[in-house]
């Protein structure tokens, strides 16, 4: 008998719709666990409540569970839900999400709709899907317009920008002076000429946080400066949020609020007119070229950012600084980006700098390989300590907790026997790598070479820079493929 691991997604949407609570859910899942071979704990119940199933990435909950079975550790064989409009209403995301857990071998099971094997049961998912896609479609399609409804009335139905909190009895927003008096700071301090990124610059160095506690970014301060919320309006349908893009201003619905205004509207229309008069035509980029041929490859040493180029290509900064999230600048000439790297190649040939590098896998490992054994006996130890956190969290008996150390430990003692015969691998890595900087060093310091055949030399063999701007160093870090 063969014991997998499983997680639990438990969902309640937003709508309410006659659907079992999250702890029937649960009940229903462990059930279902005991009754299959699956390992399940706590640890690995995912529950979120009153949240859309309609876009994955506004579900935390749903995002944990993805990133933990995509690990390398991969501590997920199974993916339980009630039904699979728990897992996703939205069918194209549904797809990419289940074509990627099922190259990573983790299967999406419904407990309450058993599909049958075969490119039958393949369809019979497919249909399911497109059902519950329509009912999430036609409910949406209901909501936007009582949303509609209530915004052209003047009502509140969004949480409101920093400077105000919801009043819960009266359910319309108040000034909190508190927070108001950094939304009229960034307004004194554009009046006076001050960009985005310098405001940033005052505001983060002052300890200001944004509503969420993030540090301010330049769009933070273009979306306060362009509310009219602080002149008494509500705007909404501005943004659609599936695309995460500006609709047309026509779509916009505009009405006016009763709550107490922070700026009358002849001022914040001043401050319109700057916005305007300041804005700066964006210039179109050539679709699938590269800006330069270090784009991407060299991180801030502050923030772990990329470091991006100027328009000109003449120096390279930190592209978090440049939106005023970044503290320290790490401003350099391109000619001195470049002239570092190729010192940083030569001192790793000449010996005078480290080897730093991972050894990462190419081809899949043969049955009998000491990598492959030792991740199986990797994961029967996790299997192990899942299975007494089962036992611990009540939901395995101790019978069947011996039952299943039982079959976890004859299975590790079998692999055992079979990596006391494997044979080791002689370690040739190093020589490797050094021979492919050797030919990666003479390609990049050829001028001759155009930019992409440099940038695709260079990724061949460099994982990522690192520039130390307050010790002028930059580390590099390689990579090779076994």
């Amino acid at each position: 008998m063969t014991y997998q691991n499983a997680c639990a997604y438990i969902r309640v949407s937003t709508d309410k719709q006659e659907e079992l609570s999250p702890d029937a859910q649960k009940r229903l899942i462990i059930d279902y666990a005991k009754n299959n071979n699956l390992i399940l704990i706590n640890e690995h119940i995912f529950i979120e409540n009153g949240i859309s199933g309609r876009k994955a990435d506004k579900r935390p909950a749903f995002q944990s569970m993805i990133g933990l079975a995509k690990s390398k550790e991969h501590p997920i064989d199974v993916i339980l839900v009630w039904k699979f409009s728990r897992f996703a209403r939205n069918q194209e995301e549904s797809i990419v999400y289940k074509s990627l857990l099922k190259k990573n071998g983790v299967e999406v099971i419904s407990i309450s709709e058993p599909l049958v094997d075969g490119p039958f049961g393949s369809l019979i998912e497919r249909i399911i899907e497109w059902m519950d896609e329509y009912y999430s479609i036609r409910l949406s399609g209901e909501v936007i317009r009582g949303m509609t409804e209530k915004a052209l009335r003047g009502g509140y139905q969004s949480a409101p920008p920093l400077g105000y909190v919801m009043d819960k009895n009266t359910g319309v927003p108040v000034i909190e002076e508190s927070s108001a008096a950094i939304v009229r700071k960034i307004y004194a301090l554009y009046e006076k000429g001050c960009s985005n990124v310098e405001i940033c610059r005052t505001l983060n160095d002052a300890g200001y946080r944004t509503r969420k506690g993030n540090t301010f970014e330049s769009r933070t301060i273009t979306y306060i400066l362009t509310n009219p919320f602080y002149c008494g309006k509500i705007r909404w349908n501005r943004q659609d949020h599936s695309t995460s893009t500006i609709r047309s201003q026509s779509e916009w619905i505009v009405a006016d609020g009763i709550h107490e205004k922070l700026f009358d509207e002849e001022y914040y229309n001043h401050i319109q007119s700057l916005v305007m008069k300041r804005k700066k035509p964006q210039k179109a980029h050539s679709v699938g070229t590269m800006k330069y041929w270090l784009s991407g490859m060299v991180k801030c040493s502050t923030c772990g950012t990329s470091l991006v180029t100027s328009v000109n290509k003449s120096s390279y900064q930190c592209g978090a600084y440049n939106k005023g999230a970044c503290q320290v600048s790490h401003h350099i000439k391109t000619s001195a980006l470049e002239q570092a790297v190729y010192s940083g190649l030569n001192d790793i040939l000449t010996g005078a700098a480290p080897l730093n590098f991972e050894l990462r896998k190419n081809t899949p490992s043969a049955d009998n390989d000491i990598e492959n054994i030792q991740k199986q006996l990797d994961r029967l130890e996790f299997k192990l300590e899942r299975i007494k956190q089962a036992y611990r969290d009540g939901i395995d008996t101790l019978e069947e907790y011996k039952e299943n150390k039982s079959i976890i430990l004859k299975e590790k003692e079998e692999l055992t026997q079979m990596l006391t015969t494997a044979t080791s691998l002689s370690d040739s890595s190093s020589d490797k790598l050094m021979e492919k900087i050797k030919n990666v060093y003479s390609i990049v310091t050829d001028e001759n070479n155009d930019m992409r055949t440099r940038a695709l030399a260079l990724r061949s063999v460099v994982e990522r820079c690192v520039y130390d701007k307050e010790n002028d160093e930059l580390k590099i870090y390689f990579y090779i493929l076994d």
